[in-house]
């Protein structure tokens, strides 16, 4: 193992990420599209605004323990490959092989991909023509399956190569424009936060002052709105219970991509774990509060029945109308923006390791 991290040290990659840059890294790989929509699902799932929360929260948990955990191995490996590397050092070259090509060909790909669809998907609402149902090249059928090109697609793959580009210009570019957009929707995440505790606790509209307390009449009381699902039992409440953590642990993903980047990390030993522990604290803090401000503004129905899960847009849209639900597509489009870069930046570090 000595020989090969030593390799690596070798390399020419140069140590110029600090504390900050890391820790950008991390929120702004976690922050995409996910916190703005998987509320919807989770609470049809849930049922309650307790249960819903409470999925947030465990979430966080095992974020939290995850990176704590993580941090260790990577003050122990801080090389380029991060999460490639411990497994290679750990069970030997074949699973470092498998989950390598895995990241490549599914996992990163998979990802940068829906998060830049979710990007053209927000765009839409300020350029119409960006759709997924006006084709550029109409669906062929090709072995039961419909290969098309929409202006949606074309889009996101616009973005893709942007920014797959400007990281190609170096670390400084790729790092100047992490920590602007990172910084941009952390502060469009924070308000969505203040706007949505403080005008729906302290409303002039009897709606929005109501919208909290009405939501906790039976605030543990599961009332499934998932149709064709009906809790049964201690079980059935367990199992959909664990469904409804998915969407909040899909939003809370991606935040091992800071090791990928640990050859270029100034003082790892110290910085990957302030990065780590920090980054995932203060996403998983802005995630239970986020929930805290959409319960402050919508009764849970409506959080349930969002138009196309848009939880965030819907609770602007409550507040300050049309403009409202303008400005958080905006920032959606930001933080998606932000997250794709995030993932290309560190994803590419793999590749080079191997």
């Amino acid at each position: 193992m000595k020989n090969r991290l030593d390799s690596q040290k070798q390399s020419g990659l140069v140590r110029a990420l600090g504390p900050i840059d890391a820790t950008m890294i991390v929120i702004g790989s976690m922050i995409g599209s996910g916190i703005f929509i998987t509320s919807a699902e989770s609470s049809r799932l849930s049922g309650a605004p307790g249960w819903l929360l409470l999925a947030w929260a465990l979430a966080g948990l095992l974020t939290i323990t995850g990176a704590l955990c993580c941090s260790e191995l990577a003050t122990m490996m801080p090389c380029a490959g991060g999460v490639y590397v411990f497994l290679r050092e750990a069970y030997g070259r074949s699973i470092g092989f498998l989950y390598g090509w895995t990241l490549f060909l599914v996992i990163q790909t998979g990802t940068i991909a829906a998060v830049a669809i979710a990007f053209a998907k927000f765009l839409g609402v300020f350029v119409p023509s960006v759709s997924p149902d006006h084709y550029l090249v109409a669906p062929i059928s090709f072995g039961g399956y419909a290969i098309s090109l929409s202006t949606e697609q074309l889009v996101a793959i616009a973005l893709i190569a942007l920014l797959t580009w400007s990281n190609t210009r170096g670390l400084e570019v790729g790092k100047i424009i992490q920590n602007t957009f990172t910084f941009a929707k952390t502060a469009a995440l924070a308000a969505v936060v203040v706007i949505g505790l403080s005008l729906g606790w302290n409303a002039n509209s009897a709606a929005l002052s109501s919208a909290w307390w009405d939501s906790w009449a039976n605030g543990w009381d599961p009332q499934i709105a998932q149709p064709g699902l009906k809790v049964v039992g201690g079980l059935a409440l367990a199992l959909l219970f664990g469904r409804s953590m998915v969407g909040p642990l899909f939003a809370q993903t991606a935040w091992t991509n800071v090791t990928f980047v640990g050859s270029e990390v100034r003082e790892p030993g110290k910085n990957l774990v302030r990065a780590l522990v920090g980054g995932c604290g203060i996403v998983v803090v802005l995630y239970l509060l986020a929930n805290l401000a959409y319960l402050a503004v919508l009764p849970l129905t409506e959080i349930e029945h969002a138009p196309q899960n848009r939880v965030a847009v819907a609770m602007l849209n409550a507040v300050f109308g049309h403009p409202g639900a303008l400005c958080m597509a905006a920032a959606i489009m930001i933080s998606t923006f932000g997250c794709d870069n995030g993932l290309i930046l560190a994803g590419a570090r793999v590749y080079y390791a191997m």
